[in-house]
Order: structure tokens, then C-alpha cells, then sequence
């Protein structure tokens, strides 16, 4: 590091960064014209991790956090770049200056653990269908196959059991005869094997396909997860960008959640969820999608509409849920104004979807930092 403790250049920042801030802008831009010699970009390299390294330090010994396996892979997950939404939260956190107990830090974590999990889940799923796929062809080719051979064998028995009349022509056909009813009924059993392991495989699919819906599901509120959300992300990109509409990607946050949890327990802060999960997808039709991103956030997708009409119909969303009075209904106390903040992003203002979620995510910060309960736009 230079003199006085300060990185050279914003282009000497470590990958996370990039991440987190975006790979334009400052004097990153201006060098990117430039070609480092092999030893410049070793320099970087060993720059980018020493901070990496500072930060998780840092991040580790300012909270009082045990210096261990589990906590050094949170913090590798949340500084890298692994995990935005992570960084995000603890970000979030130390700007309200709470403190980042191990308590909260498990809890988060085990959300991020549970995200990945599903998607290994996702991933073994569609192995195993892939693998069905192909047995089923198979099995359908073998009994296409024995069939037509159980026809022949059938016919070549007729044919056999009608030729010579000597005795010992007669004695060696009735043995060939014996010989091909004796095939014949194996390969019936084989063909009756496979017929059965044909309908084992559709039945094997049936389930297979329920767990796939399953896992696209969030099981709290009903709505897509993350996972079906980012698939319809790229459907409905494609489509779009084929017929020339609008696309309109927003993220939502409750404000004030952990409060919320905090006062009322878990259970009630669930119920919350639930609702707003119902006037979200209230907010929607055919042309608009709702997922439940994870935790507290939600994202939404808008196929025809402008930001300005996308943001309109979020304010409606936001103002109808402001206005409703609710009450915790196992100890009848009000829960006081529910409210969330949004960020709406232009999915085609950016090189690609990602991007355009990220501008989103940026708008949200805003709309907390101003005061919450508001739609940005980014």
C-alpha cells in the first residue's frame, strides 16, 4: 500500500469491490485502455487480497466475533462478493449502528445457507430428470424393439410347426418349436419388465416435476421464490427484447422488519409477510410477476409498462398497505403503519438484466436513506 495508508487507484481494488460499486466510473475507467505488465497485475492481484483479508479482520475483531471456521466463512461470503445480499444486511446494520452479534449473524447466515441449498437441490433435480429423460427413451426403444421381435418369433413358430412329415423332421421341428415358444415367452417377460419400468419412470417424473414446482415455491407466502423468479427474468427478457416492449424490474423491502420480529416474534412477523405478499400480488396481472427474493425483500417484474407506470403502480401498492391498520391477533396489540420501500429499474437502460437488478437494489438504498416508505427510481 502507498504511503499514508490509501490504495493507489480505484482500479487497484479487489473484485468485491467492483462488485459492490460497479466496474465504471473514476480513474478505473481511464486505465482500462491501459495493458498491465504480468508484474502490475500480480501487484494488484496480492493488493486485492491483503484488503480482502484487512476487511474480514476488521469486520471480525470490531464485533467481538469468535475467530473460527464458520465466521470466517461468513465474512468471506459477505466481503468477496459471494453473497450481496448478505453484505447488504450487514451494511444495513452497522449504518443503524446495531450491533453484529453472533446470534444475528448465525440467523442471517443460515438464510444465505438455505438459498444455496435450494439451489443444489434445483441442480441435482434437473440430473435426475435429465437422467429419467434418457431412461425412458431407452426403455421405450427396448420395447418397440421386443415387440417387433415377439411378432417374428410368432410367425416363424406358425411356420416351423407346419414343415416336413418324416418322424425325425417332424421330432427336430417340434424341438425349434419348443425352442422359439420357449423365446417367445421370455422376451413376453421382458417386454412386461420394461412396460413396468416405463410407468415406474412416469410416476418418477410425476414426482419429480411436484418437487421441481415445489422448489420454485415459497412455502410462507406462496409466492415464486427466487430461483422461479430469476428464470421468469430471463423468459420475460427475451420476449420482451424480441417484441420491443417495455420491462420494468423492482425491488421492495418491509421497513423496519427486524422491529416488527423483535416486538411481536417471529410467528407474527410471518403474518406480516403474508400480507404483504397478498397486496403485492394484488398489485399484478397477467403482465406483472411477484417473487419473494428472500428474508423481508420481494422483487417484481413489469412487462409492458414504463418506470414511471411501474412506479405508479408500486406507490398504489405502497400507500394501500400504509393506510391498513393491524392488529397482532394473539395479543390484540397494533402492529402500528407497515410500510415498505421500493426501487424501480428500466431492465432494458442496462447491458443486461443483472445489471438492471443491481441499478434496482441501488434505488432501494436510496429510498431507505431518505426516509423509507417511498419509491425511487434508479
Amino acid at each position: 500500500m502507498p504511503e499514508g495508508g490509501q490504495s493507489s487507484s480505484t482500479s487497484a481494488l479487489p473484485a468485491f469491490r467492483w462488485l459492490r460499486f460497479g466496474a465504471g466510473g473514476g480513474s478505473g475507467r481511464s486505465r482500462q485502455s491501459d495493458k498491465p505488465d504480468p508484474a502490475a497485475i500480480a501487484r494488484l492481484a496480492r493488493e486485492a487480497r491483503r484488503e480482502l483479508l484487512d476487511e474480514i479482520a476488521e469486520f471480525l475483531l470490531t464485533n467481538d466475533l469468535a475467530v473460527n471456521p464458520a465466521n470466517l466463512a461468513i465474512a468471506w461470503n459477505a466481503f468477496s462478493g459471494s453473497s450481496p445480499n448478505l453484505r447488504r444486511k450487514l451494511d444495513e446494520r452497522m449504518r443503524a449502528g446495531q450491533p453484529v452479534s453472533q446470534p444475528w449473524l448465525d440467523e442471517v447466515s443460515a438464510h444465505a445457507d438455505a438459498e444455496r441449498e435450494r439451489d443444489a437441490l434445483r441442480q441435482a433435480m434437473d440430473e435426475l430428470s435429465e437422467s429419467v429423460t434418457r431412461f425412458t427413451h431407452t426403455t421405450k426403444a427396448a420395447h418397440n424393439a421386443t415387440t417387433a421381435y415377439n411378432s417374428a418369433l410368432d410367425r416363424h413358430v406358425v411356420e416351423l410347426g407346419e414343415l416336413g412329415d418324416g418322424a425325425e423332421e417332424g421330432e427336430m421341428v417340434q424341438r425349434l418349436a419348443s425352442l422359439a415358444e420357449e423365446m417367445v415367452e421370455r422376451t413376453r417377460v421382458a417386454e412386461a419388465e420394461l412396460k413396468s419400468s416405463e410407468q415406474e419412470a412416469k410416476a418418477l417424473r410425476r414426482r419429480l416435476d411436484k418437487a421441481r414446482r415445489d422448489a420454485e415455491r415459497d412455502h410462507l407466502t406462496g409466492l415464486p421464490n427466487r430461483r422461479a423468479f430469476e428464470a421468469e427474468l430471463e423468459r420475460q427478457y427475451a420476449e420482451a427484447k424480441a417484441s420491443r416492449e417495455a420491462l420494468c424490474v423492482a425491488f421492495c423491502d418491509i421497513d423496519h422488519f427486524k422491529r416488527i420480529n423483535d416486538r411481536h416474534g417471529h410467528d407474527a412477523g410471518d403474518r406480516v409477510l403474508k400480507v404483504i405478499a397478498q397486496t403485492l400480488a394484488r398489485s399484478c396481472d397477467d403482465n406483472c410477476h411477484v417473487s419473494r427474493h428472500g428474508g423481508e425483500e420481494f422483487v417484481l417484474l413489469f412487462r409492458g409498462k414504463t418506470p414511471s407506470e411501474a412506479k405508479a403502480r408500486l406507490d398504489e401498492a405502497r400507500e394501500d398497505l400504509a393506510s391498513r391498520r393491524l392488529l397482532n391477533r394473539e395479543t390484540d396489540e397494533p402492529f402500528g403503519q407497515i410500510t415498505f420501500s421500493a426501487g424501480v429499474a428500466d431492465v432494458f437502460a442496462h447491458g443486461d438484466p443483472r445489471d438492471a437488478l443491481k441499478a434496482a437494489d441501488g434505488a432501494l438504498y436510496r429510498a431507505k436513506e431518505t426516509g423509507r416508505n417511498r419509491v425511487e427510481m434508479a
